[in-house]
């Protein structure tokens, strides 16, 4: 038994040197990443997880109707599964970067199996749209010791606001407020369009939709501009002035 005891003992300490603490020292301090991007009246939208083939044309849909324009952090397997809704991300004009094959945590894979699961999925997304990811976000946010490594080349994004969004309530109202407190120029929204993740629930992204219908005329009216990754980290400040639409 005190074999066992310092077998268990070793092991749950290399687990947490491996991926808890490294995980928790790299975003306390944003070692490698990036949160927040630099422009006063922008905001970036960020979505995960998919794509689905239920939501994800709804979210596209509700985002064309305010011409916004996105970001989406997609599961390779998902996109194998409906290559033509990540072709229409790219054809409207949204971002899409990596988020693994699988919905894998970087604290279970070795560091050669996690830069397989990035470079395979950035391999899916170039031959399903013609361009390179330029993105990383790690799934559930988790590093190891090595993932800012094996991200390389890819740039490293978490997110400024996350709502909980992956578990169902009974409306929308509670995740319409927290959007709303988290609004501030600059921010990176995590939100998620599939809820078929382990820990999720499946008709989440309903909820989230509903939030956004409501959340995204608000703040078109308040002459915020959704942007993509790529616009919204820019150091330049001459960002397009917004079109001019009725609410």
């Amino acid at each position: 038994m005190e074999i066992l005891f310092w077998v268990l003992s070793i092991a749950v300490t290399l687990l947490l040197m491996y991926g808890l603490v490294p995980t928790v020292i790299f975003r306390i301090f944003s070692i490698g990443m990036t949160k927040r991007g630099h422009h006063h009246k922008t905001l970036a939208l960020t979505f995960d997880d998919g794509p689905n083939r239920t939501y994800t044309p709804q979210l596209l849909d509700l985002l064309q109707q305010y011409h916004i324009k996105a970001t989406f952090f997609i599961v390779g397997e998902c996109a194998n599964r409906y290559p033509e809704i990540v072709k229409r991300m790219h054809r409207e004009g949204h971002s899409i970067g990596i988020h693994h094959v699988k919905h894998t945590s970087n604290w279970y894979m070795t560091p050669f199996a996690a830069k397989r699961e990035i470079n395979k999925c950035a391999s899916i997304i170039e031959k399903l749209t013609g361009d390179k990811p330029r993105y990383y976000r790690p799934p559930w946010g988790r590093f190891n010791l090595f993932t800012l490594f094996t991200a390389r080349p890819y740039q490293i994004v978490l997110w400024s606001g996350i709502f909980k969004d992956w578990k169902n309530e009974p409306d929308s109202t509670a995740l319409l407020e927290r959007l709303r407190r988290e609004l501030h120029g600059g921010g990176i929204f995590l939100l998620h369009d599939n809820g078929a993740t382990k820990g999720a629930d499946p008709e989440a992204p309903a909820n989230m939709i509903q939030a956004l219908s409501t959340f995204l005329p608000e703040i078109v009216s308040q002459s915020y501009q959704c942007l993509r990754l790529e616009d919204h980290l820019s150091e330049f400040e001459s960002i397009h002035e917004p079109e001019k639409r009725s609410i």
